[in-house]
């Protein structure tokens, strides 16, 4: 456990953690679209300097030439004697052959193509620049192992590579160490009638499956040193191991720091053009405003108490504006604000950004009672995400009982199934999985209770928007990316290696990217919406239908004339089986629509107006990406805004009330304001709250920020 009591998952799977960015700097061409054999003659046209000889060529552009790892000939490319720096970038290189014989080479980019292993690049002892930014089944092992096999390696991805060569070499001291002491402990325990051949190769199996060091994210690194060093030994009889061939660097920069995601594009107003990399909002000034001081001054840490996340200490009582609508408000008590996404566990850190979050579901003999509204049934477990780490948190303690970390990736989005396990003895068990995925189209499996990743799909080779389980199918999820699909998985039960094995059921293309996934409350196994860039729209998911890759059946508009179309819809959720309530298709409102006599009025139009059953007043701002909650159980609409309040809405007369809906959108029945609490001792008087969640029962609701801050309030019974 960290020092907030937090426990860090650190069992990930091959690939769950990446050294490299994953920015990408445009869609790139289909896979049939690929260049043929490369030739001389386009060498030489894309070589500098201009010359008619491949021999004098000391810069080549290869990228963008959607180029296969096939392609890259090495009898022709071996010829470019004098070539000191290549470009390959944007392709589809999944690995670079062996022999390409550029023994000169200084400068290689090969960002943006599908790459898998680094140590080919061992043929290029010259190198001082790599770039490698975009491949997704790169790992942080990957970042460690480039170090050491290019000794005159400066910069990685721009960056000054020292603090990971100062890594690699305190990493390969300790190894060698503790290998060393495995093989006398080995040899002393070995009988004289022993094979020495047999016993070598048993000594380096026995090494890879025993001296463990570091962090289980870097054990690919580890096992390969490990492993490299045991041959050595065993090759010199244990006389001698050579140290890693590593040279000076520059004395600066020798903390170890991990790996960081690229940035995430910028915040923009509500007609804004979509961006084809994920758009989450940038924090290009500290967006929790702290009163007196900037972010970041003298000021006093916030201090841990009692095992709990970091908390910010509120002001008592929090703040309140009278109710609009005729309901009492709710009595909402502020009960904790903590900083559990903080980079490298900072007080300071007041930008990460947070971004979903889901309370488990509650069982109840086998029935998921969070997904069918049905009240009576509660949990006070919330998991939530942002920055490169996801936490499970406990609403009435406060305390963090989980963290689960992966260096690069960022967090967009979380959600909670619950699986039937068979044991190896028979015995039947509940398992809560969470799945979290995000920048790096990767989806991963965390088994709660036991602390560890049990799963980890390659689910898009964008990053994944948003993610749902299915009400009626525990196994079944829907990912939705920037790649502008929706799959639909069935994750399968874990055997018993906690092992899953996922498969895909259905592809759903989509003209837009998709924000929010909603499965339709009366036939979830039959109609999917999705809240999208470009509109509201939904696609049929029935399994029992022959085509699995499909488009979009059908999309709804929220007012008559042309401009009714293409406009965003960032929010999206079911009221009860009927109501639908969604946000962004126009300024300042939320809309709460019928699905039944929407859908009846349909026919065979592809384009559909929803029958509107009221309007709801919102912030008037243009920043898009609040999303909106539903707590069906008790008739209820939240949503945050961009200065830190809650919108809450009782909308349970408005659903009641016959036709016509009101002309004018409906005030809240209560708005939350955001209740100032202090970090570095000082106030942070305002804040964006990225989304709001409640549980079944509304008794816990959670609200996730922009300025790293997670706020939790209770409600108070009268």
């Amino acid at each position: 456990t960290d020092s907030r009591g937090a426990t860090s998952w650190n069992r990930t799977t091959a690939g769950a953690s990446t050294g490299f960015a994953c920015r990408r700097s445009g869609p790139r061409g289909p896979r049939l679209l690929a260049m043929g054999p490369l030739s001389a003659r386009l060498l030489i046209q894309r070589g500098r300097p201009k010359c008619d000889r491949l021999g004098k060529i000391r810069s080549l552009d290869l990228s963008g030439m959607n180029l296969l790892s096939e392609h890259l000939d090495p009898k022709l490319l071996s010829r470019l004697k004098q070539l000191q720096e290549l470009d390959l970038s944007n392709n589809q290189l999944e690995t670079l052959p062996a022999n390409l014989g550029l023994s000169h080479l200084r400068i290689l980019r090969c960002a943006n193509n599908q790459l898998g292993d680094v140590t080919v690049l061992c043929q290029f002892p010259q190198l001082e620049e790599l770039s490698l930014e975009g491949n997704p089944f790169l790992t942080v092992s990957d970042n460690l192992k480039v170090s050491f096999l290019l000794p005159k390696l400066r910069k990685v991805n721009g960056k000054d590579a020292s603090s990971t060569c100062s890594q690699v070499e305190n990493l390969n001291r300790e190894l060698t160490s503790r290998v060393t002491a495995h093989w006398e402990k080995f040899m002393a325990a070995l009988s004289p009638e022993e094979e020495a051949e047999k016993a070598q190769a048993d000594f380096v199996r026995s090494a890879v499956r025993d001296v463990r060091y570091g962090p289980e994210s870097l054990s690919d690194f580890t096992q390969w040193r490990v492993r490299m060093i045991s041959e050595e030994l065993v090759a010199s009889g244990g006389t001698q191991v050579h140290e890693a061939n590593i040279s000076e660097r520059p004395p600066k920069a020798t903390t170890i720091q991990e790996p960081r995601a690229g940035p995430v594009a910028s915040k923009r107003p509500g007609d804004g053009p979509v961006n084809l990399s994920p758009n989450k909002r940038v924090c290009t000034s500290p967006l929790a405003q702290v009163e007196g001081s900037p972010v970041g001054s003298a000021g006093s840490q916030v201090s841990y108490q009692g095992g709990r996340g970091r908390v910010v200490g509120a002001r008592p009582g929090g703040s309140h504006d009278p109710p609009l609508l005729p309901q009492t408000a709710l009595q909402l008590e502020p009960l904790h604000f903590l900083q559990c996404h903080s980079k490298n566990n900072s007080p300071r850190d007041l930008e990460t950004q947070l971004w979903a979050c889901a309370f488990e579901p509650a069982w109840d003999e086998g029935t998921l009672t969070s997904q069918t509204g049905q009240a009576g049934a509660t949990s006070q477990t919330v998991a939530t995400c942002g920055g490169e780490a996801v936490c499970v948190i406990d609403c009435q303690t406060g305390i963090v009982l989980h963290k689960y970390k992966a260096p690069s990736e960022e967090f967009f989005s979380v959600a909670w199934t619950a699986l039937t396990v068979v044991t190896q003895a028979g015995h039947k068990k509940r398992w809560s999985v969470l799945a979290a995925a995000g920048l790096r189209g990767l989806v991963r499996l965390l088994h709660v209770r036991a602390g560890f990743c049990c799963g980890l799909i390659r689910a898009h080779k964008k990053a994944i928007a948003t993610l749902c389980f299915s009400p009626t199918h525990e196994t079944h999820l829907f990912t939705a990316s920037y790649d502008k699909r929706i799959i639909l998985w069935d994750i399968g039960v874990p055997n018993h290696d906690y092992e899953f094995q996922a498969s895909q059921l259905l592809t759903l293309d989509t003209t837009s990217i998709a924000l929010r996934l909603c499965p339709v409350a009366s036939c979830p196994d039959a109609y999917l919406l999705a809240g999208c860039e470009g509109g509201c729209r939904c696609w049929d998911v029935r399994l029992d239908q022959p085509q699995k890759r499909r488009v979009c059946e059908v999309e709804f508009v929220f007012s008559e004339g042309s401009e009714a179309t293409g406009r965003r819809v960032d929010g999206l959720a079911f009221v009860n089986e009927d109501v639908v309530a969604s946000k962004g298709s126009s300024l300042g409102t939320i809309c709460l629509w019928s699905w039944s006599q929407t859908w009846q009025g349909r026919g065979s139009q592809s384009t559909v107006a929803v029958v509107v059953l009221a309007r709801l007043q919102w912030s008037p701002t243009e920043l898009a990406y609040f999303s909106l909650s539903t707590c069906p159980g008790e008739g209820m609409v939240l949503c945050g805004d961009e200065e830190g309040n809650v919108w809450i809405y009782d909308v349970r007369p408005l659903v009641a009330q016959r036709p016509p809906p009101p002309a004018t959108p409906q005030a809240p029945t209560q708005i939350l304001k955001w209740p100032q609490p202090r970090a570095l001792g000082q106030t942070v008087s305002r804040t964006m709250v990225n989304t709001v969640v409640a549980d079944p029962t509304f008794t816990y609701l959670t609200a996730l920020t922009d300025s790293n801050i997670v706020a939790i309030w209770r409600r108070n019974q009268p």
